[in-house]
């Protein structure tokens, strides 16, 4: 039996495999999760839509410029995850405007989108 991990396991270990990664791919101590998803209390989600959450938004963001690119957006998911129409939308339209904007599944996936974007000249 395999047993089923979660996003939010996943993004932990990529923000730990990240602070033991610093040295050798500078940048990755401006990376951070954009704390949109999950299930809140509906008088914690109605004042977190008004201070400006948007459904849809990547995961996880990469303020660092590379390759021609603005930035790296990353929308992660779990096992065989489906994106929304929504997080569908947010990734077309971050590349229209210039960010490297991917979906990985799973945390090799993720580890390797990331240190490719930092590879990038």
């Amino acid at each position: 039996m395999k047993l089923k991990v979660t996003e939010s396991q996943i993004q932990i270990m990529i923000f730990d495999w990240a602070s033991m990664m610093r040295n050798k791919y500078p940048g990755l101590e401006k990376m951070y999760h954009v704390p949109n998803g999950g299930h809140r209390h509906i008088t914690t989600a109605m004042r977190l839509k008004a201070e400006g959450v948007k459904p849809g938004v990547p995961d996880i963001v990469l303020p660092v410029a590379r390759g021609g690119f603005h930035g790296l957006y990353l929308e992660l998911k779990a096992d065989k995850g489906k994106l929304s129409k929504e997080q569908e939308k947010w990734l077309t339209d971050l590349k229209d405007e210039g960010y490297k904007a991917e979906v990985a599944y799973g945390f090799d996936e993720a580890i390797k989108t990331i240190t490719n974007y930092l590879k990038l000249i």
